[in-house]
């Protein structure tokens, strides 16, 4: 049933889509220039043909997966060491909270000043960008681990590795992985972004190529494409997470209702 209803909701999108490009709506907005799904459809099945498009396609995916898996690494033990070592946080607590504001994307300059290629800006620009949301999520959920779990380690002679291994990632994995699900969406939005401004290939780079040129159904594709990709990589994260964590409890696992009580009535 959810199914279904999922897939009826995208169809509506499609259909009020297809109707107003059709139609040539331009009231309060003005969609008299959009192509219309039937339009953006053919241009995809031709790029899907072309070189090209999977050349960009495993380029940007190359340099997420990249960024991400690196940022990953990091943000958990960054986190990890700030939350629990008092040094950790005094050493590099201060730095971390002045550059976390500053959006990834405004380091693009400081990428084409430190490395000596674009590729490499771009994945620094992607790491940038999924890092912070890892820390942040990370610190947190290791912080709010109770003592308890960490006192009865120590007592049964298990050492810091032990806690570390046994009690703060376990512990720690759902807010962890929060962080991993907000990061994947804003390293998309941050290497679509470095793509267009300083990328030889890459999706974000033909999506701009094909606006300064006005092909608008080809903007469209780019588009369709980062949704795509970006709901993927996404649902990758989810269920990794979710696999991880296969010992807590879901919503879904709904408690099995009760037997009815069986009642007698009083005898006359």
């Amino acid at each position: 049933m959810r199914l279904l209803l999922r897939a009826v909701s995208l169809l509506g999108a499609l259909a009020a889509w297809q109707l107003l490009t059709s139609l040539d709506i331009s009231l309060w907005l003005r969609f008299e220039q959009f192509p219309t799904v039937t339009e953006v459809a053919v241009e995809y099945g031709e790029r899907l043909g072309t070189p090209e498009y999977w050349q960009d396609l495993t380029d940007s995916l190359g340099r997420i997966v990249t960024g991400f898996a690196l940022a990953a690494v990091a943000g958990v033990a960054v986190g990890t060491a700030v939350a629990r070592s008092r040094l950790a946080a005094d050493l590099l607590g201060p730095v971390l909270e002045v550059l976390r504001p500053i959006p990834a994307i405004a380091l693009v300059p400081v990428a084409i000043l430190l490395f000596p290629s674009n590729e490499q800006g771009i994945v620094f620009i992607t790491f940038t960008a999924a890092f912070f949301p890892v820390l942040v999520s990370t610190r947190h959920a290791v912080r709010a681990l109770t003592p308890v779990w960490e006192e009865a380690v120590l007592t049964m002679g298990g050492g810091r590795t032990r806690v570390l291994r046994s009690v703060v990632l376990p512990g720690a994995l759902p807010g962890i992985f929060s962080g991993l699900s907000v990061g994947i969406g804003v390293s998309w939005i941050c290497v679509i972004s470095a793509e267009m401004i300083s990328g030889e290939y890459g999706v974000g780079y033909r999506t701009w190529q094909d606006y300064t040129v006005v092909d608008y159904p080809g903007v469209f594709v780019g588009m369709t494409t980062i949704g795509l990709l970006g709901w993927l990589t996404s649902t990758a994260v989810e269920l990794l997470g979710r696999r991880a964590t296969r010992w807590l409890p879901r919503p879904e696992q709904a408690a099995p209702k009760p037997p009815p009580r069986r009642t007698f009535g009083r005898a006359a």
